[in-house]
Formats: C-alpha cells, sequence, structure tokens
C-alpha cells in the first residue's frame, strides 16, 4: 500500500499543477516571477503555521543531516527552481515551458543514482521513458497557446533548461533526506518552503524596484492567487514529499511531470476538440504509468 500511496500523491499533485500553471501563466503577465514565487510560498507558510497551531503539532526531530539536505531542496528546487519555471512561463508560455521541463524525470534518476545509487529497475525505466515521451507528445501538439516567445525566445529556453535542473535535483537532495530518516512530508514541506522564501526574499530584495510591486489587483484576483497557491504549493508539495518519501526519485519525478495530461480534459470539457496525436500521447503516457505503478 505504501507503495502505490507515492505514486498516487504524484498523480494528485500533477493535477493540482495543471490547473496552476494556468492561473500562474495569466499573473505572471503582471507581476514579476520572483515576486510571484514569494507570494505562494508565504501564503503557504502562513497556511502551515495556522495548521500548526490549530492543531497544536508538536516541532519534530529532524536530525541536522535531513535538514540541511531539505534547506538545500527548497534553496534549489524552489528558490531558484520555481522562479526559473515561472519565468519560462512568461517569456516562452506554457506549452513549450512544460515541454522543457519533461527532461526532469530522466535528470532526477540520473541524479539520484549517481548521488547515492538509487536503483531503478529496467522495466521502471521503460515506464520512464513511456511516460515522457508520451507527455511530450502531447505538449509539442498544436495549440491555441497565444504566448510564443515574444523579444527574447532563447532567453526564455534557458529559463525553461535551469527550471528542470533545479527541479530535478531539489527533488534528488528530498529524496536523500528521506533515507536518512522517516521525516513527515508535512513538516518536510514547511522546511523546503521556508527555505524558498527566504532564497527568494533575497533575489527580490536584489532585483530593480519595477519587478517588487503589485499592479492594481481586483479582490477575485487576491482570492483566486490565495487559491491557487494554497493548492499548488501547500497541498501539492505535501503530496511531491509524499512521493518521493515512497517512490525513487526518478519514478517521482516522471509522475509528477504528467501535468500536461490532466490539461487535456479540462480543454474538452471546455469544448476544444481533442486531436488523434494527442489521445495517443496521453496513452502512452498512461501504459508509462501503468509499467511505473506495477514494475518496482
Amino acid at each position: 500500500m505504501a507503495i502505490l500511496l507515492g505514486e498516487t500523491a504524484a498523480l494528485g499533485s500533477a493535477l493540482i499543477w495543471a490547473l496552476a500553471a494556468r492561473v500562474y501563466g495569466q499573473m505572471g503577465q503582471r507581476i514579476s516571477p520572483l515576486l510571484l514565487n514569494f507570494s505562494k510560498g508565504a501564503i503557504a507558510l502562513i497556511v502551515g503555521g495556522m495548521v500548526i497551531g490549530i492543531a497544536g503539532l508538536p516541532l519534530p526531530q529532524v536530525p541536522t543531516t535531513a535538514m540541511v539536505w531539505l534547506g538545500l531542496s527548497g534553496v534549489v528546487g524552489i528558490g531558484l527552481g520555481d522562479s526559473c519555471y515561472l519565468a519560462a512561463l512568461k517569456t516562452i508560455g506554457p506549452r513549450r515551458t512544460l515541454l522543457l521541463e519533461s527532461l526532469a524525470p530522466p535528470l532526477a534518476a540520473l541524479l539520484a543514482w549517481l548521488s547515492f545509487g538509487e536503483v531503478i529497475p529496467g522495466m521502471a525505466w521503460l515506464g520512464i521513458f513511456l511516460t515522457v515521451a508520451g507527455v511530450t507528445w502531447v505538449i509539442i501538439e498544436r495549440t491555441t497557446d497565444t504566448a510564443v516567445g515574444g523579444k527574447h525566445p532563447y532567453r526564455g529556453i534557458i529559463w525553461g533548461l535551469l527550471a528542470a535542473l533545479g527541479q530535478a535535483s531539489g527533488s534528488v537532495m528530498s529524496r536523500f533526506a528521506f533515507t536518512t530518516a522517516d521525516l513527515d512530508p508535512f513538516w518536510t514541506m514547511l522546511i523546503r518552503v521556508l527555505a524558498g522564501v527566504i532564497t527568494v526574499s533575497i533575489l527580490l530584495g536584489r532585483s530593480p524596484p519595477s519587478e517588487r510591486g503589485f499592479p492594481p489587483f481586483a479582490w477575485r484576483w487576491v482570492l483566486v492567487l490565495v487559491g491557487t497557491a494554497f493548492a499548488s504549493t501547500f497541498l501539492a508539495i505535501i503530496g511531491q514529499q509524499t512521493a518521493l518519501k515512497y517512490a525513487p526519485a526518478g519514478i517521482a519525478q516522471a509522475l509528477l511531470a504528467t501535468s500536461p495530461l490532466f490539461i487535456l480534459p479540462i480543454a474538452a470539457w471546455s469544448g476544444e476538440k481533442l486531436s488523434f496525436r494527442a489521445i495517443a500521447g496521453v496513452g502512452v503516457a498512461m501504459a508509462g504509468i501503468m509499467l511505473l505503478l506495477f514494475n518496482r
């Protein structure tokens, strides 16, 4: 049961991130990526503090080694990686950004193997390949994505590549922390987000004044930001940490990268016609997911 818990949590987080990507893509046109990253992290910390206060949760005993790795994971994966991801969303749009993010699963598997010898069975490697291939096939399908490269498409590609590297590295660091102690995903989420918010705060303080201010927002947008941050940074990162606790880094990252698959039923429900190519891509990815679920 614990085996499937990690994979199920990863797919749940991917679903949340699929919904959040559209919201952040729109908000990213109005506020800077650093400010958006700081805002969603701060909201998650506030919610986490409220949960601790209401539930009366005692502070956990986290070993120093695990604390260091979780802190570094937050700096690299959330502070730097998420900022690069949001910058890529703003520059080259969701479709191209998610295409570059599909590099994260094999990178995570490779880094986990090189850093602490985590071995993934051959059939699971096939599952990773099929999942990434199916997701990539869906992403490169022609869509109505209007966010093109703008004036600096290559800058957006660099942001996307750095985001993939940050996500992979952060996942591996979290996975390593879980191998050193029996940690609660709720607390590891808070440690990572806190480290990420501190990192973004430093970067934000060194950024131009124009990137630090909010434009006039309607209350509706404020509520949307709070709700999206709660789901994508609080709930989804708890799900991500649960996945990394119970599944190897490469497998967890492959399932976490399936967000584009969840966008398709949302598009179909909105009346958009799905092509055979997109449906075939989902089929390939689903075959990979089945291998990851039942061949480990």
